[in-house]
């Protein structure tokens, strides 16, 4: 099987499962709808001034990169220039850095009026900056100034792995000596939900020349490193872990908690582009078979990697519908769909986006599985 990147077509799964086209497009046009223009109690895209907004964090009422670059992201892949260039502006207006050691990174968290909270960046939003800001200029082309995507992208890439270089204040997002992404810039740890190998073989096209082996290597890294990271049996990641696979064992960060939920739809989404890593069938099974059949009517709880259960409630249940549906990414057409993939696929179809505080964190990953799973989620070349 070939990924999308080299043949050009996308999986629409929920046709595959036997959804019309209308029904399709209608669900996935309310989501948009309801997370960018929706009423005030359920949309999480606010306006700011006359040329910016913000995707508010509703859980901890403020914006960060995390979601201005999903926003983004979701944006470009909709056609929305308009909502992508206001994002865009307030991330580099007010969480852009020009000074100090994390200089050319961007503050992982900002107040709504645009206040930092902290100084510190958090690699995955300048992943996913990046990316979105690759498909804005393929998609769109480049302006000027800040909205000249490519260039900014790779402004962007260039600060994440060379930072700190020659005696230079900082640290660099990806640790050299094995090209994995960190935690932060200054750890010497990682998230597994952090590896993104789909993203680093486009970067590897884009990134400045010289940069392009480097995200070559990262993204086998990446891919190889998830295996060491997922336990055999349940195919569950933990939050945080060391660059070997084994969990970062403080704070609670080795169980299967809120990061590590975008584990299985980035393996489904690396698998519907690239398809080069046949593990990514095996674990995204495993994942759902868990959820399917060993915690049958506790999927909404917290569990340690082998898949013991912990009395507390997750935090972000519907995230976690939403990731084992985009999991069945990972697989071939002829074989779907397979037991767990429809049991997965029909219990997303029939869960409504969240509301209330909490909704912020799950309709994102919500909304990126409704674009996944019906091939709406592509590469912008």
């Amino acid at each position: 099987m070939k990924g999308a990147f080299y043949t050009g077509e996308y999986r629409n799964i929920f046709k595959e499962l036997g959804f019309t086209e209308t029904e399709i497009e209608k669900k996935l046009e309310e989501a948009y709808q309801t997370i960018f223009y929706g009423p005030k109690e359920e949309r999480f895209y606010h306006e700011f001034g006359d040329d910016m907004a913000y995707f508010e964090d509703t859980g901890n009422h403020d914006a960060r990169t995390e979601g201005m670059s999903y926003g983004m992201m979701m944006c470009v892949q909709k056609g929305w220039k308009k909502e992508f260039d206001r994002l865009w502006k307030f991330a580099k207006t007010f969480m852009w850095m020009e000074d100090g050691e994390n200089n050319g990174y961007f503050a992982w968290s900002v107040q709504t009026n645009g206040t930092k909270n902290s100084y510190g960046p958090a690699p995955d939003g300048e992943e996913y900056f990046a990316m979105a800001l690759f498909f804005a200029s393929n998609r769109w082309g480049d302006g000027e100034g800040i909205y000249n995507y490519s260039k900014e992208a790779r402004a962007i890439l260039h600060e994440c792995i060379h930072k700190g270089e020659n005696g230079t204040p900082g640290h660099p997002m990806w640790e050299p000596s094995n090209k994995m992404i960190k935690f932060v810039p200054n750890c010497d740890f990682t998230d597994p939900s952090y590896h993104l190998p789909h993203f680093y073989e486009l970067f590897a096209l884009w990134s400045n020349e010289e940069d392009r082996e480097f995200w070559r290597e990262a993204a086998k890294v990446s891919r190889k490193y998830l295996q060491k990271a997922c336990h055999p049996v349940t195919g569950l990641a933990p939050e945080y872990a060391h660059y070997d696979g084994r969990p970062y064992m403080r704070d609670n960060r080795e169980r299967y908690y809120s990061d590590a939920y975008r584990v299985p739809a980035n393996i489904g989404l690396d698998y519907a582009w690239f398809a080069a890593d046949p593990w990514q069938c095996e674990c995204a099974e495993k994942i759902q078979r868990f959820f399917c059949e060993t915690v049958k009517g506790r999927a909404d709880m917290v569990y340690e990697l082998d898949g013991t259960i912990i009395e507390e409630k997750a935090l972000h249940p519907v995230a976690i519908i939403a990731t084992n549906a985009q999991a069945s990414l990972a697989g071939s057409k002829e074989q779907f769909p397979g037991k767990y993939q429809r049991e997965c696929m029909e219990l997303f179809w029939n869960t409504p986006l969240r509301k209330g505080d909490r909704r912020y964190y799950d309709n994102c990953l919500y909304l990126f599985a409704l674009l996944a799973l019906s091939g709406n989620y592509r590469i912008w070349k």
